[in-house]
């Protein structure tokens, strides 16, 4: 039996007929065709699968669909503003913290999520906030110099 899915996802209201065991990420990336949060671990172990769901970080493979019902979801593809990257996507690039790409968008997203907690995380924080996302490629100094300079200023949002 399925049941009725209500969730606004990158600003766009969505109603979807799921079965109840579905995740979130499989209604992401098999229903609404948002490939962004990556599938990986299944465990919740790894990071790859973040998106900010009312305004919090959270590993989508480790939620049912149902539990975000009524909710409000931001993906990586929600992120940039139309033609224009977001300033941690602008640094995450200029500081080589992309690699091979496939942690990045959970890597945003939390940083991002961190960014709107709190505008001004010292390092500290900045790796508290990307903690429990796993980066074979950088050795996430770079990813941390990157989140650092957007908090500095370095990198502008435009509106």
């Amino acid at each position: 039996m399925k049941e009725i899915l209500k969730i606004k996802v990158n600003g766009q209201s969505h109603e979807l007929l799921i079965k109840p065991k579905t995740l979130l990420l499989e209604v992401l990336r098999d229903h609404l065709g948002l490939t962004g949060a990556k599938r990986a671990c299944d465990s919740g172990a790894c990071g790859a699968c973040t998106v900010i769901l009312d305004g919090m970080a959270v590993k989508s493979c480790s939620i049912l669909a149902l539990q975000a019902d009524g909710s409000e979801v931001m993906t990586i593809e929600g992120l940039a503003s139309g033609n224009e990257l977001h300033p941690l996507q602008k640094a995450f690039l200029d500081h080589g913290a992309v690699q091979c790409g496939f942690c990045t968008s959970g890597m945003l997203m939390s940083s991002k999520a961190l960014l709107d907690e709190n505008p001004n995380p010292n390092k500290k924080e900045i790796k508290e906030g990307i903690d429990g996302h796993i980066c074979r490629c950088t050795g996430y100094n770079s990813i941390v110099r990157a989140i650092t300079d957007v908090v500095k200023g370095e990198y502008k949002e435009v509106k």
